[in-house]
C-alpha cells in the first residue's frame, strides 16, 4: 500500500501554531497517548497507522483555523469520532493531523415545537436517543453501536443500523449541517425546515461521504412522536433459507413493515451464547429472525406481532417467542448486539464485510457465502439486517499466520465482491468505504462513477488534504 501524493510533516513550528489555537493541553505528540488514534475497530494492524499529532479542538472556528494551516502546509488532516468504525475510515493513513471530535459533545438545543435536535458531532448515539425518549420522542437512528459511536461518525458513514427497514438510515434524520470545509471556511446547509429545494442537497453529499468532503460541526437531527407500544419477537428456524424467505412474505403478505428485522446464523448464534454465558433458546438452531413492531395502540402491535408470528410458522419457524416488556426485550437483542464482541472472543482478528444486495437475493447471497466457505475452508459467520438487504459476513482468521491469513482473505473477498454485484448489490450498506475496501471500490464500481466522485472531491478540497487516502487515492504528482 503506497501513496504517490506528497505531504509535508508537521514540525515543530507547526505543533506551535496548533497549540495556540486549541491551547497545548489539546495538542497530544506522545506516543502512547496517541496510540488509541491509530486504529478503528478493524482488528488487523494492516489498518493502523499512527498520526504525527491528535489535536482536540472545541469549536467549529478552531476547526477552520486548522484546516487553514493544513491548506497552507499541506498536511493531511484526518477527522475521527468515537473510533467505532468498521472501515478503517478515521485511521490517519497518511500521518499528519488527527483531528479529534471528542470535546464537541454538546446537545445544543431540543426543539419540541418544530422536532429537531440540534448537536455537535461529538454526542454518543444512546444520549441522543435517550434525551429523546425522556421527551416523548424518537430519534430513530440506531445503530449496533449507539451508546459508543457518536453522532458525527454516524453522519460521515451515514449509519443503517437496526431500525432502518422502517425508520431509514442516518440521511433520512438529518435535515441541516454546519460544516468546516477543506479551506477553513464555515457555513451551514439545511436547518430546521422539513421542505428546502434551494440549491444542490448538499446535506445528502455530505453524509455518508466519510469526512473526505468536509467536517461537520454541527447537525439538525428531525425527531418523531415515539411509539407507545412496542414488541419484539424471536424466531428460530432450521435452515436459514426459509428464515430469510419468510421476510418478503411478512412485509408483502402480511402488509407490515416491522421496526426491526434482522438475522443470525448458527455460528452467530453459537457466538453469542458462548460471550453471553447463557443458554439461548433454540440455540442449535440454524437460523434466528428477530423482528420488532411498533405502533400507537397496544392492540395494534399484538394484531402485528400474531400476524408475523403465524406467517412465520406457517412457513418453517420452529417456535416465535414474545417479547413485549423491557427485560425481555433486553435479553433477545443482546445477542444481536454483540455479534462483534462475541467474533472477537473466538478469533482476535477478523475481516468483517458490510455487503448489500437486493432483498430477494439474500438467500441466494448467503447460499454462495456459505460455498466459498466450504471451498476455501474457512469460517464466515453471517447476520445482518434481512429487512433492508446488508448481510455482515465475518472471516476469522483463527490460527493462520499471516501470510496465509492475507492471501486467502484476498482470494475470499474477491469471490464474495464478485457475487454481490452479480446480484445487483455493492460493496458497503453502511460501514463505508475507508482504507479498507478503497481497493475493491476501484475495482468493481463504474469507472465513470469513480470519475464523478473524484471531480467533487477535487473541486471541494483541491489540495486533497481531507481524509486523503479513503475511498480512493489521492492523485499522483
Amino acid at each position: 500500500m503506497s501513496y504517490q501524493y506528497k505531504y509535508n510533516p508537521v514540525t515543530r513550528e507547526i505543533l506551535t501554531r496548533l497549540q495556540d489555537i486549541v491551547g497545548a493541553q489539546n495538542v497530544v505528540v506522545d506516543e502512547e497517548k496517541m496510540e488509541v488514534y491509530s486504529r478503528d475497530e478493524v482488528s488487523e494492524a494492516l489498518w493502523q497507522k499512527m498520526p504525527e499529532v491528535v489535536v482536540k479542538p472545541e469549536t467549529a472556528e478552531q476547526i477552520a483555523a486548522i484546516m487553514r494551516l493544513a491548506n497552507q502546509e499541506l498536511i493531511p488532516v484526518t477527522p475521527r469520532g468515537a473510533g467505532t468504525g468498521l472501515s478503517a475510515g478515521a485511521v490517519p493513513m497518511l500521518g499528519g493531523i488527527l483531528l479529534s471530535l471528542e470535546r464537541m459533545n454538546k446537545i445544543l438545543e431540543l426543539d419540541k415545537e418544530n422536532l429537531f435536535m440540534v448537536v455537535e458531532p461529538g454526542v454518543t448515539t444512546g444520549e441522543i436517543q435517550k434525551l429523546a425518549m425522556e421527551e416523548g420522542l424518537l430519534y430513530a437512528g440506531d445503530p449496533c453501536s449507539a451508546d459508543s459511536s457518536f453522532i458525527g461518525g454516524n453522519v460521515a458513514e451515514n449509519a443503517g443500523g437496526n431500525k432502518a427497514v422502517k425508520y431509514g438510515c442516518t440521511s433520512r434524520h438529518v435535515y441541516g449541517l454546519e460544516i468546516v470545509t477543506p479551506q477553513g471556511e464555515i457555513t451551514t446547509f439545511g436547518g430546521k425546515c422539513v421542505k428546502d429545494v434551494t440549491g444542490y442537497d448538499i446535506v445528502h453529499l455530505m453524509v455518508g461521504s466519510e469526512g473526505t468532503l468536509g467536517i461537520v460541526t454541527k447537525i439538525y437531527l428531525k425527531l418523531m412522536p415515539l411509539p407507545k407500544h412496542t414488541a419484539d419477537l424471536l424466531v428460530p428456524f432450521d435452515s436459514m433459507e426459509k428464515a430469510i424467505e419468510v421476510v418478503p412474505k411478512i412485509m408483502a403478505n402480511g402488509g407490515i413493515i416491522p421496526t426491526c428485522l434482522e438475522f443470525m446464523d448458527k455460528y452467530s448464534i453459537k457466538a453469542a451464547e458462548m460471550y453471553l454465558n447463557r443458554k439461548l433458546p433454540y440455540s442449535d438452531a440454524a437460523a434466528y429472525v428477530i423482528i420488532e413492531v411498533d405502533g400507537s395502540s397496544e392492540k395494534q402491535v399484538e394484531d402485528d406481532y400474531e400476524t408475523i408470528g403465524r406467517l412465520c410458522l406457517e412457513n418453517g419457524a420452529l417456535e416465535v417467542f414474545v417479547a413485549d416488556n423491557l427485560s425481555a426485550q433486553e435479553k433477545i437483542w443482546k445477542a444481536r448486539k454483540c455479534y462483534a464482541e462475541a467474533l472477537r472472543m473466538l478469533s482476535p482478528v477478523y475481516c468483517m464485510e458490510d455487503i448489500v444486495v437486493p432483498i430477494s437475493k439474500i438467500p441466494q447471497a448467503l447460499k454462495e457465502i456459505e460455498r466459498i466457505a466450504e471451498k476455501y475452508a474457512v469460517k464466515i459467520p453471517s447476520c445482518g439486517h434481512a429487512g433492508d438487504g446488508n448481510i455482515h459476513c465475518t472471516l476469522l482468521k483463527e490460527d493462520r499466520d499471516e501470510d496465509t491469513w492475507h492471501d486467502l482473505k484476498e482470494k475470499v473477498l474477491d469471490e464474495i465482491y464478485s457475487m454481490v454485484y452479480r446480484l445487483g448489490g455493492n460493496l458497503s450498506g453502511e460501514h463505508g468505504i475507508g482504507a479498507k475496501r478503497k481497493e475493491a471500490m476501484t475495482k468493481y464500481a463504474d469507472p465513470v462513477q469513480l470519475k464523478i466522485l473524484q471531480s467533487i472531491k477535487k473541486a471541494l478540497d483541491p489540495n486533497w488534504i481531507l481524509n486523503p487516502g479513503k475511498i480512493f487515492d489521492p492523485p499522483q504528482q
